[in-house]
């Protein structure tokens, strides 16, 4: 088959199955926006690059700004089908920004897939779960909807989608959902692993090593919607009970989802200023975003690794952290909890309940009797469903070729 995939951040979520679709003999390339510098494990051309759309109607910018990428994909895509004759069988993109809009206009008889990541809803999910950081509004939940256009469109456009977990497949309404595959984007076990000799240099701390009382937090961005207040907030307790712990953040100051504070602050500097004195900052360790190999280390390494989140798109390093066999408490949202039972694989808390969360972390850091076992089962709960040579890849790849047309 001739597969073209479409990311304007390509290989984004198929850093693996790309090349494995071409290591079967299959005709693959990507099309990305031209100011994408990252690797591309495949032949790869480049669409100009949107620029923002101006518009005075704030419920319309954002569905304006995604079909305007949208128009420019498209442009590159009728570049390669006039000047190269070029015409895919299956185009693979993603719904968020608008990639997928208009290529069956350039290639009516490919099959499209796209990777339907999570639908914008105004109950049930992020919207209206965190008062004090995102409060609820009428304008906030219409502007929800606006920004949910151009992903219904896509989903209702293309021939079937792929979601990673259950959760997110599930936030796209009933009727939709029976062109939606859940397959994890997959976790390579081999790599991901236990490590007893695991160790990494802070560079404005110590030298941590697995043993050492190490109490890890990663995000992308050290922000409200991934529970960083809530984090800090347990902190000052944490740290009291435990004199010789080490807390290590990973993760920038920007914004990757919701919204950044009003006096133009980073979230980091507004938790610091709230807890103040109340802080040993000797101990806790700020070390932005980490080479993979050294965030690797950490979460090896580290006795208790938490993560929170909003009810809202999972996060790689949770499902990292447990393939590392990790001592993990997390927040007792609704997409953690299709990974992780209490008790059984590691612990669960309410996201508000700061002391709760004080409460689990001290106990974690202090020798829980049962870590040996939850991280055991933590470890075993990625090889026995999300692992990505033995489960995830293989059914991405038959997936994909389902829609070969010559099967």
């Amino acid at each position: 088959m001739k597969i073209l995939f479409v990311h304007q951040n390509f290989p984004g979520q198929f850093p693996h199955l790309a090349p494995a679709l071409a290591r079967r003999g299959h005709e693959v390339l990507a099309l990305t926006d031209e100011k994408n510098q990252r690797p591309s494990p495949v032949k790869t051309l480049r669409y100009k690059s949107p620029e923002p759309v101006r518009t005075n109607g704030v419920l319309g910018r954002c569905y304006s700004d995604f079909a305007e990428r949208g128009l420019l994909a498209a442009r590159g895509a009728r570049a390669m089908r006039d000047r190269h004759g070029y015409v895919p069988d299956v185009i693979i993109g993603h719904t968020g920004w608008g990639e997928t809009l208009f290529l069956q206009e350039i290639w009516p008889d490919a099959k499209l897939l796209v990777y339907a990541e999570l639908m914008y809803r105004t109950k049930g999910h992020d919207v209206g779960f965190d008062p004090e950081m995102h409060p609820d509004s009428d304008e906030g939940r219409f502007l929800t909807i606006s920004r949910s256009a151009h992903l219904l469109q896509g989903i209702v456009q293309a021939d079937a989608a792929l979601s990673p977990t259950r959760y997110q497949a599930e936030s796209f309404a009933p009727e939709l959902r029976s062109k939606i595959t859940v397959i994890h984007d997959g976790i390579d076990t081999t790599r991901v692993c236990p490590n007893p000799d695991a160790w990494i240099q802070l560079p404005d701390g110590p030298r941590l090593c697995a043993g050492d009382e190490v109490l890890s937090f990663v995000s992308r961005s050290l922000e409200p919607y991934r529970g960083f207040h809530v984090f800090m907030r347990a902190l000052p307790e944490v740290l009291a009970a435990r004199p010789d712990a080490h807390v290590v953040l990973v993760g920038g100051d920007d914004v990757s989802y919701g919204s950044a504070p009003r006096d133009g602050r980073s979230w980091k500097d507004v938790m610091l200023a709230e807890l103040g004195a109340r802080l040993d900052l000797d101990r806790v360790h700020f070390v932005g975003r980490l080479p993979y190999a050294h965030y690797l280390s950490l979460i090896q390494l580290t006795r208790v690794h938490c993560y929170l989140t909003y009810p809202f798109v999972l996060s790689w390093s949770l499902t990292e952290a447990l393939s590392a066999g990790g001592y993990v408490v997390a927040s007792d949202t609704a997409p953690v909890r299709e990974l992780i039972r209490d008790g059984e694989n590691g612990r669960l808390v309410p996201f508000f309940d700061i002391p709760a969360l004080s409460a689990a972390l001290i106990h974690g850091l202090s020798g829980d009797h049962e870590a040996p076992r939850l991280r055991e089962a933590a470890r075993q709960t990625i090889l026995s469903g999300y692992d990505l040579h033995r489960h995830s890849l293989p059914r991405q790849i038959e997936w994909v070729e389902s829609f070969d047309p010559m099967r």
